[in-house]
C-alpha cells in the first residue's frame, strides 16, 4: 500500500473517530498530518507549509468584522430592515442571503470573498427569524453558484479560457450558456431546499414582526459611541451568557456601514485581500467605539479555525502525495462520449470536495478535448465538469464550510458541522451525475 492510499485510510479513520465521545476532529487532524508525513519522509516544515495560513487572516478578519457590527447593533438593525423591507415573510427573508451570493459572484467577487459576506448574513438571518442554519446555508451558496458562471465572474472567464487554449471548438455563445447554466443549476437546488425546508418547518411560514433576538425592544443609545445594556446575543459568533445587546446610534450605524461597503468595494473592484480589510476595520471601529477588544477576540470561533487548518493542512499533504490523483486513476474508465463525461464529472466532483474547486476544474479541463472528441458538447462538456466540481463546495472540509460555521451560533455548530459533512458526501454522489445528465447535452 502506497503512502497515498495510507492518507485516504487515515483520513476515513478520522471521520469515523468524530462518531466517539470527547474526540475532537481539528485537533487530531494536525498530529496526523505530522505523523503521516513523517511516515511518507515529509519534514515537519514541509508539512507546516500546507497550513493555510490565507483562510486564517480570511476567517479571523470577517468573524472580527461582523462581531463588531454585532456588539454595536448594527447587524442587528441591519438584519430588522430586510425584514421590513419583505413585509415580514420569513420565506422571502430565507432568500436574502441566496440573491445577495447570486449578485456578489456574477459581477466578479471571488467565491471566498462572497462567502465571507454571505454566510454572516445568512446565518444571523437563520438565528434570528428561526429559520434552519442548514437551509440558510445552502441557500446562501446556491446563490453564489448561481452567478458563479457568469461572463465576470472567475469560474466562466477561466471555462473560456481553458476552452479555447485546449481547442474544444466553443461557440461565441458559450459565455451565455455558462452562465445560464449556472444560473439553472443554483435555482434547482434553492428552490428544492425551500420547498423542503417549508414542508418540513426548517423555514417558518407566514410573516413576523422586527424584534431583538431575545424578543424585547433593545435601549436606546446615546451618543456617538455604543453603550451596551446587559443581554443575552444571538449574533453569529456570540458566546452563550457572555454578550450584551445594544442599539447604533445613526453615527455608529454611518460608520460600521461605511466600513462594511468599503471592505465589500474594495475586495469586490480592486481584488484586495478581503481578510486584512475586515482586520483593518474592525480595528478602526474598535477604536472608534472605544469596545473592548477581548469582546471581539472572544467572538473569533478559535474551535473552527483550528478544525478546517488542520483538516485543509492534512488535506494539501494528501495531494501532495498524489492522493487524489489516485483516486482519480482508480476512477477512469474508457467508453461511450456519456459515460466518459460522467466519470471526469466524479473525478472533479470527488476531488472538490476536499480541495480547491477552481483548482480540480483547472487540472481537469485537460480530460476534456478527448472526450468531446468522441462526440460530446463542448459546451455541455464543460459546463457539466465545472458544475460538478461546484456543486460539492457546501460541505464542512473546505473554507466555505469554514466560513459556514464560523458565522452559525456557537451551539449551533456541531449540528451544523454534521449536517454540511453529510450533505456534502450526499452532493458528492449525486452532484456529478445530475450536472452530467442535466448539462452534458447543452
Amino acid at each position: 500500500m502506497s503512502m497515498a492510499d495510507v492518507s485516504v485510510v487515515v483520513l476515513v479513520a478520522l471521520f469515523a473517530a468524530t462518531l466517539a465521545p470527547r474526540f475532537n476532529l481539528g485537533l487530531a487532524a494536525l498530529p496526523a498530518a505530522f505523523l503521516v508525513g513523517f511516515a511518507a519522509d515529509r519534514t515537519a516544515d514541509e508539512v507546516t507549509a500546507f497550513f493555510p495560513s490565507d483562510f486564517f487572516v480570511l476567517i479571523v478578519g470577517i468573524t472580527a468584522l461582523f462581531a463588531v457590527a454585532q456588539l454595536n447593533g448594527t447587524l442587528d438593525w441591519l438584519l430588522d430592515g430586510m425584514l421590513r423591507l419583505v413585509g415580514g415573510r420569513v420565506v422571502l427573508v430565507a432568500l436574502i442571503p441566496f440573491l445577495t451570493g447570486a449578485v456578489l459572484t456574477a459581477i466578479g467577487t471571488l467565491p471566498a470573498a462572497a462567502t465571507a459576506i454571505v454566510a454572516p448574513i445568512a446565518l444571523g438571518l437563520a438565528a434570528r427569524y428561526g429559520i434552519s442554519p442548514l437551509v440558510a446555508a445552502v441557500l446562501g451558496i446556491t446563490g453564489i453558484i448561481s452567478g458563479l458562471l457568469s461572463p465576470l465572474a472567475v469560474y466562466g472567464t477561466s471555462a473560456r479560457q481553458l476552452g479555447d487554449k485546449l481547442g474544444i471548438g466553443l461557440p461565441d455563445s458559450a459565455p451565455v450558456s455558462f452562465f445560464l447554466g449556472g444560473l439553472v443549476a443554483g435555482l434547482a437546488v434553492a428552490t428544492g431546499c425551500l420547498l423542503v425546508g417549508l414542508r418540513t418547518g426548517a423555514v417558518p411560514r407566514g410573516r413576523i414582526a422586527p424584534t431583538t433576538p431575545d424578543g424585547s425592544a433593545a435601549p436606546a443609545v446615546a451618543g456617538s459611541g455604543a453603550e451596551r445594556a446587559t443581554g443575552t446575543g444571538t449574533g453569529p459568533g456570540a458566546e452563550p451568557g457572555t454578550t450584551e445587546r445594544a442599539v447604533a446610534s445613526r453615527a455608529v450605524r454611518v460608520l460600521t456601514l461605511t466600513c462594511l461597503t468599503a471592505v465589500v468595494v474594495l475586495s469586490v473592484g480592486f481584488d484586495a485581500n478581503i481578510g486584512y480589510l475586515g482586520l483593518t476595520a474592525a480595528v478602526v471601529q474598535q477604536l472608534a467605539f472605544r469596545l473592548e477588544p477581548s469582546d471581539i477576540i472572544a467572538r473569533i470561533p478559535w474551535n473552527i479555525v483550528l478544525l478546517i487548518g488542520g483538516l485543509l493542512t492534512y488535506v494539501g499533504l494528501m495531494q501532495d502525495m498524489g492522493a487524489f490523483t489516485r483516486i482519480s486513476d482508480l476512477l477512469r474508465v474508457e467508453g461511450s462520449p456519456m459515460l466518459s463525461l460522467l466519470v471526469i464529472c466524479y473525478i472533479a466532483g470527488i476531488t472538490s470536495f476536499a480541495a480547491s474547486s477552481i483548482a480540480v476544474f483547472a487540472t481537469t479541463m485537460p480530460l476534456v478535448p478527448a472526450v468531446v472528441a468522441e462526440g460530446a458538447s463542448p459546451v455541455g462538456t464543460v459546463l457539466a465538469v465545472a458544475l460538478a466540481s461546484i456543486l460539492v463546495d457546501i460541505n464542512p472540509l473546505g473554507i466555505t464550510g469554514g466560513l459556514i460555521l464560523g458565522a452559525a451560533e456557537p451551539d449551533d455548530r456541531p449540528g451544523l458541522f454534521r449536517h454540511l459533512l453529510a450533505y456534502g458526501a450526499v452532493s458528492v454522489v449525486v452532484g456529478p451525475a445530475l450536472a452530467c445528465v442535466a448539462f452534458g447535452w447543452w
